[in-house]
Formats: structure tokens, sequence, C-alpha cells
């Protein structure tokens, strides 16, 4: 792991008049950019060729005579050849004052141990914590869910015994950062839309094999986008930012039908796909935000305890609620989650409400920075 005092050392040498915000242009780059931007930072988007023309053409940043921006917020894109190819200019970006924010695209692309252990270059957020993003290591998000004794849906260990509705994790053979997800509530079930994924080539046996099952919580699902500030003196250290939600492929286009088309589906398309995207915006009964921030709170304490120093910045609980108002916690974002696009540049209700201003997650990590370079802080919040 790339030690933290390093990073620590090297943000010190950084000039903070010239601070850049980079990140990997995908997942919820724009939320950053367009985040940093309000917050007076210039941008750098680090693109794979062929993916650049959203940041370097229709979303790039023209600024006007006094360095405003006043059209677009990517200042800068690098294109690489590969993702993985950020590994090879390190030295300029530390050179250029960037402090790098990590996304899901990051880690997926770049690989986790390129990540702990090649990647120098200071990261606002918490490094450590990323791994526990990777399902089925020894501690990923449901390890640290269960020391916390934090809700989660119940594991079932063998197909075998599925005696009620279950959803099965696992990945997609041919998409491969997508996922390979189905239901089912019988064993009977199971083997059936294993064996049609299978034959479609929608996932391998040994992921199959791999695959963690878990109980169906029927219910609706709220992605709770916070965000934890170790720089905070005053007011409450964690904020709820924004709730989003997801639109999945093919799942959505499947909910959309009559159930008794549903049935006449050819083999081929029987079996609904969850691969994510985009999202949409969503509020909370107010009655319940109680429970959440107590699940927050948890989490974080959690993380402080095995994972120090603990989540830095933003954080997405991504949970579904039954019948009888309780949260389960189904997955764990320990950085910018992938739905805060959806409250860019407008903000969202909650963040707004309580920063007097649109507050989205992009704008609140780079005002984080700002707080923490006006108080000599910088140092407190990058890994």
């Amino acid at each position: 792991m790339f030690d933290r005092k390093l990073a620590q050392e090297l943000v010190e040498q950084y000039d903070v008049d010239r601070i850049k915000i980079g990140a990997i242009a995908s997942h919820s780059a724009l939320d950053v950019f367009d985040g940093a931007v309000e917050e007076g930072f210039e941008t750098v988007a680090y693109a794979q060729k062929g993916r650049e023309r959203t940041y370097a053409d229709y979303f790039r940043a023209k600024r006007n005579e006094n360095g405003n921006v006043v059209k677009g917020m990517v200042d800068e894109t690098v294109v690489l050849d590969r993702f993985r190819d950020i590994l090879k200019i390190q030295n300029k970006m530390v050179e250029e004052n960037v402090l790098f924010v990590p996304n899901r695209s990051f880690t997926s692309y770049i690989g986790i141990d390129a990540v702990e252990d090649e990647f120098h270059v200071p990261m606002v957020g918490s490094r450590n914590l990323l791994r526990s993003e990777e399902r089925g290591d020894e501690q990923d998000y449901y390890w640290i869910l269960e020391k916390a004794g934090l809700p989660f849906p119940e594991k079932i260990e063998n197909p075998k015994d599925i005696n009620e509705l279950v959803i099965v994790k696992l990945p997609h053979k041919v998409k491969k950062l997508e996922r390979g997800f189905f239901t089912a509530a019988s064993y009977k079930e199971y083997k059936e839309k294993a064996g049609n994924l299978l034959k479609h080539d929608v996932i391998t046996e040994e992921a199959l094999e791999n695959a963690r099952i878990e109980r169906y919580v029927i219910g609706p699902v709220f992605n709770f986008d916070f965000f934890y500030s170790p720089i905070e003196e005053e007011m409450p250290k964690l904020e709820l930012l924004g709730i989003d939600w997801r639109f999945e492929t093919s799942l959505d286009g499947h909910v959309r039908l009559p159930a008794p088309q549903q049935m006449t589906l050819p083999e081929h398309q029987l079996v609904p796909e969850y691969t994510v995207t985009g999202h949409n915006s969503a509020t909370l009964r107010e009655s319940l935000l109680e429970k959440v921030f107590k699940l927050a709170e948890t989490y974080v304490k959690a993380t402080q305890e095995y994972y120090a120093p603990g989540i830095i910045g933003p954080f997405c609980l991504q949970t579904t609620v039954d019948k009888d108002l309780n949260f389960y916690i189904y997955d764990v974002a320990p950085r910018i989650g992938g739905g805060t696009n959806v409250h860019m540049s407008v903000g969202h209700p909650y963040g707004n409400a309580l920063w007097r201003k649109p507050m989205s997650t992009g704008r609140r990590l780079a005002m984080e920075i700002r707080r923490a370079i006006e108080t000599d802080k910088l140092k407190e919040i990058v890994t």
C-alpha cells in the first residue's frame, strides 16, 4: 500500500494556488469537474482513446479573460491509449499539482493492486477502502457491514437451499465491468436461468461457482450519497447530499411489459440483465431519515476502526427497504457514487438545503479541498 505519509509529503510541496482536480474520464467525472470549476479549480480528464470526445469536445471548458469558466467544465483532456497508462504519467501529474479523485472506473480499469501500490499521486479519498468493493475478497464491504452490525441481505451458501426469492450476483461474461445478475425463487428456477445465461454467453461456469447468492429484499431502492469531512470542526462531520436510484437494462424494459407479455418472450429475451445505464433523483420520507443517518454513522465508525483513517469525503450506501420499513445495505461505494451526476450543477434538495446553495457531490468535494487549503489541512484529506 502506498504510504499515506508519502502522499501527505507530496501535497505539502504542491503550489496550492495552482492545484488541479483530476479524474478518470468515466463514471461520475463530469460531476467532479463541474463541482471543481464552481469552486475555482482547473480540471484534468484522463480519457481513453476512442472515449475522449465527451470531455475533450462537448464539455470542454471555455474561460473568459478573467479566467472564469463561461461554458463547459473540462480544462484539459489527456488522451491515453488505455486508462491504465495513467500509471506512466504520474510524475507529470504531481508536477502539475493534480489532486486525484477516484471513481469506480479508476479501480476497474487500472486494477486494485496498481491503485494501492503503483499509483503515487495524492488521492482525495480513502485509498485503502477501495479494495472493499472487490466482492469476494476476504475483507470486502460485506465484511465491514458484518463487523459493524449493519443490516445486509442474508447470504445463501448452497443454491439447493433456495426456498424464497434470491438474487445471484456475478459478473457478466462479455461486458467485463457489468453484471450477470439473475433472480430465482427455487433451486429448479436457479438451474433453469443459470443454464439459459450460460447458453447465451452472459455468464461463465467459474463465475457462477463463485457467485454470491443472497435473499432478495422486495422493496424500493435508494442510493444514499453521503459525505464525511475529517476537517469539519463546528457542524456534524457527516452530511447527506443526495439520493438516487438506477435505470438498468434490460430489467427496466422487462418491467414495462405486462406480465402476460413477459411470459411469451423467446428464450434469449426471457431473463433480464442488470446493466446500469443511468440514474434518477429521489427523496425519502422524513421519518426514515434518522435510520439512514444511523446506518451511515455506524459505517463511518467501522471504517475508522478497521481501515484507519477511515472514510474521507464522498461515499454511497446502496439500500433497499422492505415492507416493514427496514433498510438493508446491498452495496457500498467508498468513493464518489455512480449516480451523482443527477445533481450535477443543480445540486440536490438535501445538499442544497444544508449549504444554502446548489451543492452536488462534485462541488462538495471541491469545497472540501478549498477549505483544506485555506485552513492548511490538505494533508488530512489525502491518501
